[in-house]
């Protein structure tokens, strides 16, 4: 099982994990109380639901780098360039805007 906290800003927003069944993110219940959380994508929108996808959600799949940056970062760490969710854990630590991922 492979598993992310996924941060809003500098706030620990919720869990991504990938296991057998697939991927599932869920906020986590101290981000939903804040006063001012935020979804960190549209297609995720606030709610104590657990969210649940064969396939990496969309908008974690949108973090993961292109083209030649891709190209170094599966050379240099020997990603398997199938294996999304180990992409998304090596190379979208210091993403650019509000969300960031951090491997646990």
């Amino acid at each position: 099982m492979k598993k992310a906290r996924v941060f809003m800003h500098t706030e620990m927003a919720g869990i991504l994990t990938e296991d057998e069944n697939g991927f599932h993110y869920h906020y986590d219940p101290s981000y939903l109380r804040l006063i001012g959380a935020e979804p960190i994508s549209l297609t995720l929108p606030l709610t104590e639901s657990v969210f649940e996808s064969k396939t990496l959600f969309p908008f974690f799949d949108g973090l993961i780098p292109e083209g030649w940056l891709l190209d170094i970062a599966q050379k240099n760490w020997k990603l398997d360039p199938r294996d999304r969710m180990e992409i998304l854990l090596k190379a979208c630590k210091d993403c650019i805007g509000a969300v960031s991922i951090e491997e646990i």
